[in-house]
C-alpha cells in the first residue's frame, strides 16, 4: 500500500514548503474581498503564510498577495489579518 501523499503549500512570506495544514490560507473571495481563511474552506484563489507576523510582514513587504491576486490591498486588510494571525496564536 502507497503510503498517503502530503499536501505541500509554499508560504508566501518566507518562501519555505509546509504541509498544507500548518499554513494560514488568504483568500481572494470572487466578489474581490481579500482575508484569511482559517479553516481553509472558502471558495476563492487562495495563496498561503505561515501562522507568524513577520512572514505576514515579510509577504506584505513583497507585495506577494497582490501579485498572487492581481489586485492592489489596502493597508487596513494587512491590519486585520495580522490582527488575526496574532489572536490565532
Amino acid at each position: 500500500m502507497k503510503p498517503k501523499k502530503i499536501p505541500m503549500r509554499m508560504c508566501t512570506g518566507c518562501g519555505e514548503m509546509f504541509d498544507k495544514r500548518t499554513l494560514v490560507r488568504v483568500v481572494k473571495s470572487p466578489e474581490g474581498d481579500i482575508s484569511l481563511d482559517l479553516t481553509g474552506k472558502k471558495s476563492g484563489r487562495g495563496a498561503y503564510v505561515c501562522k507568524n507576523a513577520n512572514c505576514l510582514k515579510k509577504a506584505r513587504k513583497k507585495k506577494a498577495f497582490e501579485r498572487a491576486f492581481g489586485v492592489t490591498i489596502d493597508d487596513g486588510v494587512y491590519d486585520k489579518m495580522e490582527e488575526e494571525i496574532n489572536n490565532e496564536q
